[in-house]
């Protein structure tokens, strides 16, 4: 991973965060609410736009500061995005709730990136 890839990674995450969230606000709300997932959805887009912009913040970070180790964030978060937002997406559109037993695991991902984050600035 490099600081230019993980901004370009942010900004198709933020592109496809803008449009699920639309198409499940407005195109899909009804059938969300009717199987009772709407909430669900709201949280999956929520987590993926956190994540976002803050892989769009440690990427530009990364480019002011080259010698940081940034790679590992990038990577922990992408994947924690993908499994946590993708799961609960899975289960919005499937109805299949043992997706949403996979979600913790992204869950950890997102924490493990984080944690990396504060190793990797430490002694900034």
């Amino acid at each position: 991973m490099t600081a230019r890839l993980l901004i370009q990674i942010a900004a198709g995450l933020g592109f496809l965060g803008v449009a699920i969230g639309a198409f499940g606000a407005h195109g899909l709300r009804p059938m969300l609410e009717a199987s009772g997932r709407f909430d669900t959805f709201e949280t999956a887009v929520r987590y993926q736009f956190y994540h976002t912009l803050a892989m769009l913040a440690v990427g530009v970070l990364w480019v002011m500061r080259p010698e940081l180790r940034l790679g590992l964030v990038g990577n922990l978060w992408l994947a924690g995005v993908l499994v946590f937002s993708g799961s609960l997406y899975a289960l919005c559109f499937t109805g299949v709730t043992k997706l949403g037993a996979v979600a913790p695991v992204g869950g950890l991902l997102l924490i493990g990136g984080w944690l990396a984050l504060a190793l990797a600035v430490r002694n900034v």
